[in-house]
């Protein structure tokens, strides 16, 4: 296979090399990307450049010889049932952008063996010129709410750039085991691919990943270690069972309040990635932590509010109310959603 030159078209504007590569060539791995940017065989407009360098509408991309076939971006079939489904999530919308309540257990982005998520959903709900809408920012598959999509790629590159930018200021709720001490903190802790992990290829650092990986604590210098910083804050509590809590990331690491969470000691209720304790763990057997019962055994993490500045001008400002299986176990555990939350004085 000799080298291939391929333009840039009108619906990559402002589009990462990388992602751009994960579209164009989606069996590449990013490590082998990594190498062929580094050794200067990727160029575009005959220039080398990085990863992470934005492309523009009919730049000239170099693709080496990769033993790969260049194939296009997967072709969803739009759906009145999805066009339905979507209209049911919708939070906000104007011209430009939609924010999404993204349920429990509904994928954003396809895998192996995913066909419903809501990247393909998206094809159903095409803008005035026959677009299709395009995600700015992931959710794990099992933690619900607020998902910013954008109407054109020009306005997903000018999002992803108040995201990249720190921004945005995301809340998260979730309800985990125990009580934290301090009950209000901050988290500062290096995360890496756990053993066992394959090549994510570039997927953002909030996206869906495949079931059998998890991030693990790391030390400052370890390969591939990212730092990442979470403040948080105790809402509400049963004593010594379980909390309420509020959490504000600053980063953006894949699983990263998940793994946060377990690292202090307290997982987030229902996480079958993170919750499971080894069995010499003491706390696994303290009936003081016993989680109550009727609580559902589903990840009780939700993304309640995200607030940025609009490109257009103004701020965004949106909260995703309570999934039903959060809610009854609010219900249940006598918590009040109007309740004072400390963490809006946390730290930009």
């Amino acid at each position: 296979m000799s080298a291939q030159t391929l333009q840039v078209t009108e619906d990559e504007e402002g589009m990462r090399l990388d992602r751009w590569f994960k579209r164009r060539v989606p069996d590449l791995s990013l490590s082998h990307l990594n190498k062929i940017v580094r050794t200067g065989q990727v160029r575009v407009d005959g220039a080398r450049v990085k990863t992470a360098f934005r492309l523009s509408q009919g730049q000239n991309v170099r693709v080496p010889p990769l033993n790969l076939e260049a194939r296009p971006e997967p072709v969803f079939e739009p759906s009145e049932t999805d066009a339905r489904a979507l209209r049911d999530m919708i939070l906000f919308e104007d011209r430009d952008l939609i924010v999404l309540n993204k349920p429990f257990g509904l994928a954003v982005q396809g895998g192996s063996g995913t066909k419903v998520h809501i990247d393909g959903m998206l094809a159903s709900i095409p803008n005035e010129r026959g677009d299709r809408p395009v995600l700015v920012h992931r959710l794990d598959r099992d933690t619900s709410g607020v998902l910013l999509v954008a109407r054109t790629r020009k306005m997903a590159a000018d999002l992803g750039e108040i995201f990249r930018s720190r921004q945005a200021r995301k809340t998260y709720w979730a309800l985990v085991e125990g009580v934290p001490r301090p009950e209000q903190g901050r988290i500062s802790l290096y995360l890496a691919k756990g053993e066992g992990m394959g090549d994510v290829r570039g997927a953002h650092p909030e996206g869906d990943y495949a079931a059998r990986e998890k991030m693990r604590v790391a030390k400052h210098g370890e390969e591939d270690a990212q730092h990442s910083v979470t403040y948080y804050a105790t809402v509400d509590k049963v004593v010594s069972r379980l909390a309420w809590l509020s959490m504000k990331p600053i980063t953006g690491r894949t699983h990263q309040l998940r793994a946060h969470a377990e690292a202090i000691g307290h997982p987030i209720i229902g996480d079958p990635k993170y919750g499971l304790k080894p069995k010499n763990d003491p706390r696994r057997a303290d009936p003081l932590r016993a989680v109550p019962e009727g609580i559902e055994k589903k990840l009780h993490l939700l993304a309640r509010r995200l607030v940025l500045p609009h490109p257009r001008g103004g701020t965004l400002d949106v909260t995703a109310p309570l999934p039903p299986h959060m809610k009854h176990s609010f219900d249940l555990l006598g918590f009040d959603i109007s309740t004072y939350d400390p963490i809006e004085n946390a730290p930009e």
